[in-house]
């Protein structure tokens, strides 16, 4: 009875596997069917309008602009807070309600955050539709990942580590910086690379606090189009399926970039020496 369990198991888990990446593969060759034939030099790095099918230039430099901006903003706050929450906060009710808040903050719909900072970033603080208004909102949105993955690198950590370094005569501050925040490093990164996914997919925010100008963006001040917006914009406008799909291929290449660039830095942080 127990190996016929096991084989069941292993069974529903495979099966489970393979609907996944099936699926995966049914989207990105749909994309890629649908789109490829309109990547071109052109496509990619002209300027907004080109004709028929637009250059997609400004788009892809609001899209990093956005990322490295709202990371830059979320990720010292967040791991800040997550250090904080494992290390110097006393574990008791306030800390259970503030973990419960932060899960919470991850389960409410991209619309509520964006109609937040619209409201807060762009009217009342009079950033108007820019890049900053944008990434702040963002900034929001993704805090509740980096906090959570953060914290759980951190646990990841062998006590031993701390024990150590504590017993060598380091304060506690020393311990953090240079044994269990390095170390717990890798699982920073994958905490990263989950929110850059959240940040380039997003739209409905994105579209409610930066705007939908088809231009290059002057400074951070600027109203601005990411890719996601502008694929929406297209598909909802002109109802050209084709283009957005050129534009998915693109969003494709560029995470996977970021992935593989997240990847190596925290296989760098695995293998170095502290």
């Amino acid at each position: 009875m127990r190996k016929f369990k096991d084989q069941l198991f292993n069974i529903l888990f495979c099966l489970s596997t393979l609907i996944t990446v099936m699926t995966l593969v049914i989207i990105i060759g749909y994309i890629l069917k649908k789109g490829f034939r309109l990547v071109s030099w052109d496509f990619i790095f002209g300027k907004y309008p080109l004709g028929e099918h637009s250059g997609i230039y400004p788009m892809i430099i609001t899209t990093f602009y956005t990322v490295a901006l709202t990371l830059l903003i979320a990720t010292p706050i967040g791991i800040l807070a997550a250090v904080y929450l494992q290390e110097y906060a006393k574990q008791g009710a306030l800390v259970k309600a503030i973990r419960f808040a932060i899960e919470s903050l991850a389960g409410i719909p991209s619309i509520i955050y964006g109609l937040f900072g619209a409201l807060f970033f762009v009217t009342y603080l009079k950033f108007n539709y820019s890049i900053l208004a944008c990434s702040l909102t963002l900034s929001i949105m993704i805090l509740p990942f980096i906090i959570r993955t953060t914290e759980e690198a951190i646990l990841a950590v062998p006590p031993s580590y701390k024990e150590a370094s504590l017993a060598l005569g380091s304060t506690h501050f020393q311990t953090l910086y240079k044994i269990i925040v390095p170390s717990a490093v890798p699982g920073v990164i994958a905490g990263v690379i989950l929110a850059i996914g959240r940040i380039i997919g997003e739209s409905a925010a994105v579209y409610l606090t930066a705007g939908t100008v088809a231009a290059m963006p002057k400074n951070i001040m600027s109203s601005a189009r990411t890719l996601t917006v502008h694929a929406y914009l297209v598909t909802n406008e002109f109802g050209d399926i084709e283009l957005a799909s050129a534009i998915g291929v693109v969003l494709i290449v560029i995470v996977l970039f970021l992935n593989f660039l997240a990847r190596s830095i925290s296989r760098y942080f695995s293998k170095a020496d502290y």
